[in-house]
């Protein structure tokens, strides 16, 4: 994963992915290789967290408020000069000069996903960061697919497919993020996948809520308390489960304004954690079991991972079906990495004019070519 620009040639191109979950923690910048449309490598990383406010200034934009075209169009503002201190931050690092990126691929953040509706929101001002860095920016991924049918996400199936597709075996790409989702990779078909639903969302809502704190680090404090069943029982019954895929969701279906209506009194809020880490491990087994019953080999990426008490609540679900847990590394990217870097795998499919959509992960009626893009 160290920077590897000698190993090259001049035939290659650099880009930038930049990508801010649903977990609203920060900027993930990842520096990735491509020739033309084939990957050659991610070669190097950045970060950069959120300042507390900002979190909840986008937070608040989940649902309907006053003011919040202008508080929307501000924020845009304030996220793009973040993205580009990221860029700046990631070029230093790596003694690059703007002039050397063919382009960045910015998913931005996402605020509001209503693709019953017809659209979903990520947040950021493309011109403005293309202006702030003098590189060419695309953005605006999951319009494109929307307009053909589909819920504009998940868009990292195709990049899973391009990248670790096996002729011999089926595999699954786990990501966990504030949403878990799936992606499934049959040896000789299209990659599908879906939303399974809450990642580490719902947890760290209630970390917050209850402790202060941003995240239950190494989930210690999900492995001091116990599963409550009546409690699981009630969230496992949410109808997003029984939905076929393709599916996508977040902070509009799984959020603490909706768990806490659901919970009794005088619960022991170490046991509401458990509970809630148990959920995501059991939603996302489910999941995977349902969509992919073959699998042996599941590779693991996204913030969750380090999460200990997840990852073993995970194993247990899973070596009952001889179904073993890999973190992605074993594919050659850091699971950190790996949501930003296939940004800048998509920043690559627009340049090259290639569609990018996982229209079968999706549910759209066709390829396209995702996003739109802004020349410095």
């Amino acid at each position: 994963m160290l920077f590897q620009t000698a190993l090259f040639t001049m035939d290659s191109q650099l880009y930038i992915g930049l990508m801010s979950g649903t977990s609203m923690d920060g900027v993930d910048a990842v520096l990735v290789r491509m020739n033309g449309n084939r990957w050659l490598a991610a070669e190097a990383h950045a970060f950069t967290p959120y300042p507390g406010r900002l979190k909840q200034d986008l937070l608040a934009l989940q649902n309907a408020g006053f003011n919040e075209l202008h508080n929307s169009m501000m924020l845009a503002q304030e996220l793009s000069r973040l993205y580009a201190e990221t860029v700046h931050q990631l070029l230093d690092k790596t003694q690059l000069h703007a002039d050397r990126i063919t382009a960045i691929g910015c998913h931005g953040q996402t605020v509001r996903h209503a693709p019953e509706s017809g659209y979903s929101i990520q947040l950021g001002n493309l011109p403005l960061l293309a202006e702030l860095t003098g590189i060419t920016t695309v953005g605006d991924f999951r319009s494109r697919d929307l307009a053909a049918g589909g819920q504009g996400a998940p868009l990292v199936p195709a990049f899973h497919q391009a990248l670790f597709r096996s002729d011999t075996e089926t595999r699954v790409v786990l990501n966990i993020g504030g949403i878990a989702n799936i992606s499934v990779l049959p040896p000789h078909q299209p990659a599908f996948g879906f939303d399974t639903g809450p990642g580490n969302m719902l947890m760290d809502a209630w970390v917050q809520h209850i402790w202060h704190q941003p995240y239950d680090e190494n989930g210690i404090k999900a492995s001091q308390g116990k599963v409550l069943p009546e409690l699981l029982a009630t969230l496992l019954s949410h109808p997003y489960f029984s939905q076929p895929y393709p599916k996508s969701t977040g902070r509009e279906l799984f959020s603490l304004s909706w768990l806490l209506p659901q919970l009794s009194d005088g619960l022991n809020p170490h046991d509401v954690l458990k509970t809630l880490l148990e959920y995501t491990a059991q939603t996302i087994a489910d999941a995977v079991l349902y969509a992919a019953p073959e699998v042996r080999n599941i590779f693991v990426c996204g913030g969750g991972i380090q999460n200990s008490s997840l990852m073993e609540s995970l194993k247990q679900h899973f070596s009952a079906q001889n179904i073993r847990l890999h973190s992605s590394l074993a594919l050659n990217l850091d699971p950190q990495w790996m949501e930003a870097a296939a940004f800048g795998w998509l920043a690559a499919c627009w340049i090259n004019r290639i569609p990018s959509n996982p229209y079968h992960a999706t549910g759209a009626h066709k390829p396209c070519i995702l996003g739109a893009g802004y020349y410095p």
